[in-house]
């Protein structure tokens, strides 16, 4: 069971984990040991809010399909458990982040001192560059 809140948690049976050989290279076990995990969730049906599932449809990640499921691969751990909860984390992530409403921006104007500030910077620097011309003897 993954609990992302008090109120939101996954069942067991939502998420479905399968073992797979790890890419790269690895030395002597890696093309005997599948120690790499590929968790799947499938979005449409699973327990979640809908408001959780709209925010995680919305998201354009592309490690979601088209039909919602999720597909998250770890490998970077030489442990088929530790790959396993580094899966789990990062679908909590991104199950998390997916949800946090951000907060609306407020557009914001600069000062009439920084404005005339700018102005004055940008006519000294004017002013430098002419200096730099042509002298007449």
């Amino acid at each position: 069971m993954l609990t992302l809140s008090n109120a939101v948690t996954l069942a067991d049976w939502e998420i479905q984990i399968t073992q797979i050989r790890a890419q790269g290279a690895g030395g002597q076990n890696v093309n005997k040991v599948a120690s790499a995990v590929h968790l799947r969730f499938d979005i449409p049906h699973s327990t979640l809010p809908p408001f959780y599932k709209e925010r995680l449809m919305a998201l354009s990640d592309k490690r979601i399909s088209k039909e919602g499921v999720l597909v998250i691969k770890a490998q970077s751990f030489r442990t088929y458990e530790q790959n396993r909860e580094d899966a789990l984390e990062r679908l909590k992530a991104l199950i998390l982040d997916a949800v946090k409403v951000q907060k609306a921006r407020r557009p914001t104007r600069p000062t009439k001192a920084s404005q005339r500030r700018r102005v004055d910077k940008k006519t000294r620097r004017g002013q430098t560059k002419a200096l730099r011309g042509n002298v007449e003897p």
